[in-house]
């Protein structure tokens, strides 16, 4: 009788092995709900549901609403399959989960406690902040907010805000209560003066809350531990703080003609370079630096030499060769006007010539220049003022005309 040719030796046949099923991330958190059960501290449960909902909100790439979408999958596996963890990862979520969707977990809450028993936590109020502080560097770009709470477990929560380029915050966490007190302390002597200052709770939460709105909007969002397993739970704090969009005021003309006026006067010189220098600084300074157009820090310089000044602006030789000194006078001059100490403008100043190399090899980079900074160059090599608004305007229309003539060519 012919051996089989269809089966190895042995008859046994060998096992398939298929890719383990990915878990969705509800899944994945009802299945940490567990050590919910174990613990009887209110302040542990919401830091464990804000860490959920950060990792939500800081892997999101397409979803509109990623804590809600999570919010409705922990609710809809709950109401499935009730058991007191997810009872206790519902109303942990409650507690710090946007206003959104504070409804809607708190009538799956209601549902599950008919038959689930609640956590020893539940029946614990909202926190009550009872002080706050503030301290700012002596740039305006760099505060830090401290706001205690009083209640089972006493605590302070910290954030670190930077404004250079955006404002955004950095850091969120949770300290010691009292935390605010060893602030000096945790100063180098060689630091910029940060002072601390107590401040309305309800002026430190408005300023919180305006912070995590702006942070909230920066692309790529923030991958930082410590902000995304806070985030949740901080804007349950300040949420019914927010205030209204502040409006943007430039400063006035006659304001920007006198700075330049007191600057001139102030460096002994009135020559067009020197004057267009100071007009270009002032641009930047109303535009992009959020507490004034005075108010430079070495993030400032350095977002002016390797970032803004390369993508915006066309320089002649003669303007490039005076940047470095121009800008030194500007930044002792406009700091002088805020009454910084001469000690700290030193470091402002020092700064122009740490990114003074990186200035120049990005300002010759042609391929990260933007687009008004391309029409501009291409507008200053065929002679054209840029000062003559018709001329501006005349090549500009030829300009576009011959883009339009090369791409029709075969």
């Amino acid at each position: 009788m012919p051996k089989s040719r269809g089966r190895r030796k042995g008859g046994k046949s060998r096992p398939v092995r298929r890719a383990p099923r990915q878990l969705h991330p509800a899944d994945l958190l009802l299945r940490d709900a567990r050590q919910l059960l174990e613990i009887d501290d209110v302040l542990t449960a919401e830091t464990w549901a804000s860490g959920w909902l950060g990792k939500a909100w800081s892997a999101a790439v397409t979803e509109h609403e990623p804590e809600h979408q999570l919010c409705m999958q922990v609710t809809g596996r709950a109401c499935s399959t009730p058991s007191p963890h997810s009872l206790a990862a519902v109303d942990a979520l409650a507690r710090v989960a946007p206003a959104s969707d504070t409804v809607m977990l708190t009538d799956t809450l209601d549902i599950l406690a008919e038959t689930q028993p609640l956590p020893t936590w539940h029946t614990i109020e909202a926190w009550t902040p009872t002080a706050a502080w503030r301290a700012v560097d002596v740039y305006d770009s760099e505060r830090v907010l401290f706001i205690d709470y009083d209640g089972p477990h006493p605590h302070t929560l910290m954030a670190n805000i930077y404004q250079v380029g955006g404002l955004m915050i950095d850091k969120l966490a949770l300290l010691n209560p009292g935390a605010a007190t060893a602030w000096d302390q945790l100063r180098e002597p060689d630091e910029a003066p940060m002072p601390l200052q107590s401040v309305p709770v309800a002026e430190v939460l408005a300023d919180l809350a305006h912070a995590l709105r702006l942070t909230d909007m920066t692309w790529p969002r923030t991958t930082d531990e410590d902000f995304c397993d806070h985030r949740a739970l901080a804007w349950s704090r300040c949420r019914d703080y927010l205030p209204e969009w502040p409006e943007h005021t430039g400063l006035p003309e006659q304001r920007r003609r006198q700075l330049v006026e007191d600057f001139l006067t102030d460096i002994g010189s009135d020559d067009e370079v020197s004057r267009s220098l100071a007009e270009l600084f002032l641009d930047y300074g109303d535009g992009y630096i959020g507490a004034g157009a005075l108010r430079w820090s070495p993030g400032e310089v350095m977002l002016l030499l390797t970032d803004w000044l390369p993508r915006k602006a066309v320089l002649d030789a003669d303007q490039r060769n005076a940047l470095p000194f121009v800008l030194r006078r500007w930044l002792t001059f406009a700091l002088t006007q805020q009454g910084i100490d001469r000690q700290w403008i030193s470091l402002v100043v020092d700064a122009v010539d740490t990114f003074l190399p990186e200035f120049h090899d990005a300002f010759d980079d042609e391929t990260a220049w933007g687009p008004a900074k391309q029409v501009a160059a291409a507008l200053a090599e065929r002679g054209v003022d840029l000062t003559d608004r018709h001329a501006v305007d005349d090549a500009i229309r030829q300009l576009n005309a011959e883009q339009l003539a090369h791409r029709l060519l075969p």
